[in-house]
């Protein structure tokens, strides 16, 4: 009996195969893991950030637009 007639019998492509789906296996866990770091990242440090700044800068804005209401309303009058 050859190689070919025993259905047990495994070819190098099935291990290559098989080397390869525990490789890429291994990596898409790797990159779930991954995953879950970045977003817990943005979501503790960025997204804070951001809202801490974009606040910052609203309260900027309605300062100067209140300035500029003055000036306006000032030399509306005069």
């Amino acid at each position: 009996m050859s190689p070919q007639d025993d259905p047990k019998a495994k070819t190098p492509f099935e291990n290559i195969g098989r080397k390869m789906d525990a490789e890429f296996g291994g990596a898409a866990e790797k990159f779930e893991k991954e995953k879950e770091k970045v977003i817990t990242y943005l979501n503790n440090e960025v997204v804070p950030a951001i809202r801490t700044h974009s606040s910052k800068a609203l309260r900027t804005a309605a300062e100067q637009l209140s300035k500029l209401a003055e000036y306006m309303e000032k030399n509306h009058s005069s």
